[in-house]
């Protein structure tokens, strides 16, 4: 099994900053890929960024240019580095780690708060 822990989640003013950080503990499968979601108030959840083990990036278009996505492999760890934040960015953020081998699995992290208002 996988467990996923977010942390880095508060309260900001628009134009502010926030980095997230969630890290996965287990037997996490060597080829992955690992996100961030969010989901705010009567909103599907959605795709904000994913790197996959490779290096390889994806970012939701209302986040480009704003957010960057890293990982420290060794650690297990992924970050989201959020810039220039927006009102409407205002959700709950969802550490996501997709498994493709050895084994494979799609697990959750428990969410963070991020709240972006003045």
């Amino acid at each position: 099994q996988v467990q996923l822990v977010e942390s880095g989640g508060g309260l900001v003013q628009p134009g502010g900053s926030l980095r997230l950080s969630c890290v996965a503990s287990g037997r996490v499968a060597s080829i992955n890929v690992m996100g961030w979601y969010r989901q705010a108030p009567g909103k599907e959840r959605e795709l904000v960024a994913a790197l996959n083990s490779g290096g390889s990036t994806n970012y939701a278009d209302s986040v480009k240019g704003r957010f960057t996505i890293s990982r420290d492999n060794a650690k297990n760890t992924v970050y989201l580095q959020m810039n220039s934040l927006k009102p409407e960015d205002t959700a709950v953020y969802y550490c996501n780690l997709q498994a493709y081998w050895p084994a494979v699995g799609d697990y959750w992290g428990q969410g963070t708060q991020v709240t972006v208002s003045s």
